[in-house]
This record gives structure tokens, sequence and C-alpha cells, in this order.
């Protein structure tokens, strides 16, 4: 990279509150979890954050506004009343949120809200262009802005994007609701990596990409027109040393005394929330309810505090959930409060840091139970808070702090009666318990900070750049190509070996319908005619139907990997000393899965057996292969014969036949000045290895392989091929 390249973030809102005082406007820092981990990142140099300012400006005053960002290396994306309206409260709001909160009746799927998102994404890709150099890495944040990874990737392919969602990913069966998911995955693609918060929605994702785009799939790596895009969990973290020192401080200490005063004997439980239906304020409510109702004992000796941060109370769904929350508190503290007591202190407003910190470090339990989080800092700046050691978190098991906090009582919130056992079992638990759960806890959340997501997410982006560059030097590009052409045109004598399924034609899920074109017949019979040629097509198919596509062409052919070969002008033969004695005992097993799998089929060769799974469910397939390789592993292995996995498929044949050997064979006493082999199978890679390290061996497809190039698919086969000819 060159030294002046610089980080770009870009998020939805830019990390500033602006208000307008007597016609001039003003500026603030905002206090977010994100603002105080980035900093690090966007205040250095001469990087840059790009969001929407949070208000709309006239036009006649953006230029004010604009230089006035500048000052804190921000750059604003201005958006009208309209465009926050549709893209922001509509297509963000009120259709990604909801569904991937599984709250998919709350979904509105307005064909115009689309219209905005798009065209908002667009409007953030514009701002980023203008702000690019070469040699930039971009990190993009959050759902409302899903296309942007793709529209800037358009336009600039060799960038390095990064991209992390802080809400969670649904299941692929909620995800796939969504009309416009197709677009939104390929948008998302356009990064380089992408990060969320857990595992869990790292495997929904790929779930997702891999069913809803034309990507491969490898363990978390997508190979994607030609790239390859890493996905991971990045936990994020807090500034967990402010969190700790602000305890030390007068204003938190005078909070901290005056709340023990009016506190006395009271066990207190905390929690805090935004306004929002995924948060299960209701639900944690009648928790509550039931412990009074219950365990009479509690009564008078416990006191709720319970904070509602104000968020979007004009939306009808919110105004709702406000209602139900204030008729419920209201309730609750009308049947059980006495005279000196009152159970539910209720807050809805937001409160300074300090004031946070005091009631963070004074209350004995902290209560977070939301139906769905991405993450949920509220627990980690409880644990951050708890410079004694002392207190208990109950964590709902749906946040996705509870995968790394798990030594705090970890509830269903759909649960009330699970959520009221912990509370008792918390008011209940002993100093030393609490200590030793709180000490871990807060090792965990002071080692994974907000600077090391920052830094883990960071370096795990240039990894992939290196990834892909790596991968990138045996893609066949031109140079390649060229000098392929060169070497083939200065030769005397040539061997040309061709794999036929996924490599000189598509991938078909009929086999039957894989046969050749007028296109590839064309191109064989060019390669045919010339006499230094020899052109072997080697393929797993029966000889029957490579005599019936391929015996009017002047070429040789090895058929069933290696079972039956012919040469050009005599008749098929088979490899001697084969038996297919072994095939009745295969055949029965697979039978029962067969029966088992629909869209699954045996096809039965001469000396192999293959079960074909290109027609069955997505994931179903590849489940069940996994199981007939588990139950025959150990026959095959006994019986001298070979298991072969392959594309949708696994094969069973006797060891003795390979491609490799079948190769060598034509090659036996033959010395040729140019070899070049094309195979997109793991059954070509015995070729690849038997060959001489001059020759040009070609994996089909960007999968990791022994060949020395690759080339994405049988379209770029078939261009080398002409350009041969040529």
């Amino acid at each position: 990279m060159n030294t002046s390249s610089k980080t770009i973030i870009i998020s939805n809102r830019l990390p500033v509150k602006i208000t307008e005082e007597n016609g001039e406007y003003k500026l603030s820092p905002s206090e977010g979890g994100l603002a105080t981990g980035l900093g690090a990142v966007y205040k250095k140099g001469n990087n840059i954050w790009i969001g929407w300012p949070g208000i709309e400006v006239p036009k006649e005053r953006q230029a004010e506004v604009t230089s006035k960002l500048a000052a804190y290396n921000l750059i604003p994306v201005f958006l009208t009343a309209n465009e926050i309206n549709f893209y922001y409260e509509g297509f963000s709001n009120e259709i990604l949120w909801p569904v991937f909160h599984y709250l998919v009746t709350y979904a509105k799927f307005d064909e115009q809200y689309w219209e905005y998102y798009k065209s908002v994404n667009e409007k953030f890709r514009d701002v980023a262009l203008s702000n690019l150099n070469k040699g930039d890495t971009i990190w993009i944040h959050d759902y409302q802005l899903l296309l942007l990874p793709c529209l800037i990737r358009t336009e600039e392919p060799q960038l390095t994007i990064g991209f992390f969602q802080h809400i969670p990913f649904p299941s692929f069966e909620i995800f796939r609701l969504i009309p416009w998911r197709e677009e939104l995955i390929a948008g998302m693609l356009g990064a380089d990596l992408l990060g969320f918060h857990t595992f869990n929605d790292v495997s929904y994702f790929l779930s997702a990409a891999s069913r809803l785009s034309s990507s491969n799939l490898s363990d978390n790596v997508l190979n994607y027109k030609n790239r390859q895009i890493v996905v991971e969990a990045f936990p994020m973290g807090i500034d967990s040393e402010s969190f700790e020192s602000l305890t030390q401080t007068d204003k938190v200490t005078k909070y901290v005394s005056s709340f023990k005063n009016s506190l006395k004997d009271l066990k207190t439980i905390l929690t805090i929330d935004r306004l929002d239906y995924s948060k299960g304020i209701l639900e944690r409510l009648q928790s509550f309810e039931l412990l009074l109702d219950q365990h009479s004992e509690y009564i008078g000796k416990l006191a709720l505090y319970m904070i509602v941060v104000p968020s979007r109370d004009t939306v009808p769904k919110y105004k709702e959930l406000k209602d139900q929350i204030d008729q419920l508190v209201g309730n609750i503290n009308a049947r059980f409060r006495t005279i000196n007591w009152v159970p539910i202190h209720y807050f809805y407003r937001s409160f300074s840091v300090e004031f946070l910190s005091a009631i963070y470090s004074t209350a004995d339990i902290c209560l977070v139970t939301p139906m769905r989080d991405g993450m949920n800092l509220v627990s980690k700046e409880y644990v951050a808070s708890r410079t004694n050691d002392d207190g208990v978190l109950i964590l709902s098991e749906m946040a996705g702090a509870s995968k790394e906090l798990n030594d705090a009582l970890i509830v269903n919130p759909n649960n009330m009666g699970d959520v009221m056992e912990a509370v008792i079992k918390a008011i209940n638990m002993p100093l030393d318990e609490q200590v030793m759960r709180m000490k871990s806890m807060r090792a965990i959340v002071s080692k994974f900070n907000v600077y090391r997501w920052v830094k883990n997410f960071m370096d795990k982006l240039t990894e992939v750049k290196t990834l892909q560059a790596s991968l990138l030097t045996k893609h066949a590009v031109a140079a390649v190509r060229a000098k392929i052409a060169e070497d083939y045109a200065n030769a005397k004598e040539r061997y040309i070996f061709l794999d036929y399924d996924g490599t000189l034609v598509g991938f078909n899920s009929d086999i039957d319908k894989a046969a050749p074109d007028e296109e590839l017949y064309f191109i064989l019979e060019q390669l045919t005619l010339n006499p230094l040629n020899r052109v072997v097509i080697v393929s797993g198919r029966k000889y029957e139907t490579l005599q019936n596509w391929f015996g009017h062409l002047k070429l040789d052919m090895i058929a069933e990997h290696g079972a039956w070969q012919k040469y050009q002008g005599s008749d098929w033969k088979p490899l001697p000393l084969l038996t297919d004695k072994w095939k009745h005992e295969v055949r029965t097993v697979l039978d029962t899965y067969t029966d088992r799998t629909p869209g699954s089929f045996i096809e039965e060769k001469s000396y192999s057996l293959v079960w074909h799974y290109r027609k069955v469910e997505e994931g179903l397939g590849e489940l069940r292969a996994n199981e007939i390789i588990n139950h025959l592993g150990v026959f095959i292995a006994d019986k001298g014969l070979q298991m072969m996995p392959g594309n949708k498929v696994i094969e069973f044949k006797n060891i003795e036949v390979n491609k490799g050997k079948a190769v060598q064979n034509w090659l036996y006493d033959n010395h040729p000045d140019f070899i070049l082999a094309l195979g997109d199978d793991h059954t070509d890679e015995d070729i690849f290895k038997t060959l001489s390290p001059e020759a040009y061996t070609i994996k089909v497809g960007s999968n990791i392989s022994a060949a020395r190039y690759y080339l994405k698919d049988y379209h770029e086969v078939r261009d080398l091929l002409k350009g041969l000819i040529q």
C-alpha cells in the first residue's frame, strides 16, 4: 500500500450530534460504542468517516456544514426528508430490522422503500468515490448500507472493502421472505471481508449467500465472481478501561452514595434498553410480575430500576409498545406497592454516562433479556463497571454477548419462569460465587475490548487481500494464455487432455442434458485436424456415451476414469484384471440412501458406481453424502476399492482405475514438447499430479489445486482452445 493511502469508514450516521441554535449549527461528538472504537481509526492522519449528519440541511447551507465537519475528519452525505423517511425509516427499519429480528409480521414490503434504499446507497457510493484514492481501504457498517460494497466494487474492482453488520443475520428461511433478497446478498458480496458478531450469524449468512448467489462455499470462504470473500465472527467489545475509570470520578461517587442512601436494604435489579420490540421489555416485566405474584416474601425487598431510552416513538409500532410498557408498569406498581415501597422505578429518558456508571456499579443484578440482539453492549458495560467483582448478570441466550459471557446466568427470554428463577438465584447467590463469575467475565470484557475488535477486523482484512492475491497469481490471465499459445505454436508434438463435464460444457442437473453443442464440436474438429495434435477426452462418463458423442472425431478417449480406453481408429478396451463383483454389496447400501433422499439417483458403469445428488435439496445432499462416506469407508478400504467424492457425486471404483494412471499410459514412450491438461473435478487432480512441472495444467473453477493455473468456467476454457486454433 502507498503511504498516502487512508481508511474510509462509512456508516448511516456520523458520530456527531448537530443542533441549530440561533441560526448557527453546533457540533458535539456522540458517545456511542462504535464512535469510541472507531475514533482510534478515523481521527488519525488523513482517515475519514462518511455518513449522514443526522439533520436535513438546506442546500444553501451544506457548504457551511461540510467545512465544520471537515475539522473532525467527517464527510457528510446530505439526505432529504423523503430519503430519510423511505430509505431509513422505511426500508431499513420497517423491512430489514423486523425481518432480521424475526418479527416478520411487522415488516412492510413496499416497492417505494426499495427504490429509495437503492438510490440512497448510490448517493453514499458517489460521496465515497469522490473521496477515494488508489490504495485506500473502505470499512462499511451495518444494515442500512447492504448494497454499498458491490456499488463501490463495480467502480473500483481492486479496492479493499470490509463490511460489518451490527444486528443479527436471520436464518435462510426468514431472509428469503424479503422480495429483494438476491440483490441484498449481491450487494454484500462486494466486500472482501464480511464481519458479524457471532458464529451463528456467520453460518446463516453463508447459507443464504450460497443459495441466493452463484458463489461456491468452502468452510467460511465464498468463491464469487473470481474473488474469495471471507466471512467471520468478530464479537464487538467496549472501551472497558473508560467504564472502569469512570467509577472513580467525583461525580459518579456522589451519585453512588446518594443511590446507596435511598436504596438502603433493597436488592436492586437494573435494566437499560432502547425502546424497541426486539428488547423483550414487556416479557421481562411479566417475569417480574410473576416473581412478586408467586414469591410474596420478596415484596418490599426488591426494586426494579428500568431505564428505557426514547426511540422512534412516533412510529405506530413503537408508540403502541410504549403505551403497553406504561400500562404494565402502572398495573404492577398499583398492584404490589406499599406505603413506603414501589416495585418498579421507570424512567423513559436518556441519562448522562456518569449517571449510568453509578447505577451500573450499585445495582446488585443486571437483567439483559432481549428477544434477539446482535451483541448487546449493556451487559459488557455492567461487567466493566463492577470494579469490586460483585454483582450478577442475567443474560438472554438470544444476545450475541451470551456467546462470550457464559459465566452470566443465561436464560431464554421467552420463558418467564426461567427468567424468574434466574432472578431468585441471583438474589441468593453467595458473594464468593458472584466474585468467581464476575472476575471471569471482567477478564473477557477487558481483553476483548473495542480496540481489539477494530484491530482484529483490520488485520483480517489485510490477510484476506493477501489470500486473494496469492490465488490470483494462478489465474490464467491474458499474459498466461498468450504464453500458452506461443508455446503451442512453436511445438512439434502436442498432447491435449480434456475432461468433459464442467470443463468443456457447463454443469447440468440432468446428466443426460449435457450433450456437446455446435461450438464445442467445431473447436474439437479444428484441434484434431492439426496433424501435430493428439487430443484425448478423459471423462468419468460411460464409454457408450463418449462413443455416441465423439466416435466420429479423430481423437482418443478414456472413459469411466480410465476403466475403458480407446485409441483413435481402434476399439474400446477395458483395463485388464478389473472385477465388478463388489458392486452388488455397495449398490444395496446406496439403494437405501437413494430411497431416503428425493432427487438422488445411482448411475452404474462397467467398473464403478456413482451416487448423484445434484438434484437434491441444498444441505440434505451433503448430509447424505457424509453418511454414505462414513457407512462405506471401512468396506471400501477392505475391498481395495476407491471412494471419490466429487461435484455433487460420490464415485466407487477399483483402485487401479485412475485418470492419472490412464494419462501416464498415453504418454508411455512418448515425449511431446507441449502438454495441456484441463479438468474441474478432484479426479482430475490425479492428472495434474502425474504430469511434469512444464506441462500446462489448468483447473476449471477457482478452487485450490495442484494445477499450475485455473480458469473460471467452461466459457474461459473454450476461449483458450479457440485461441490455440487461431
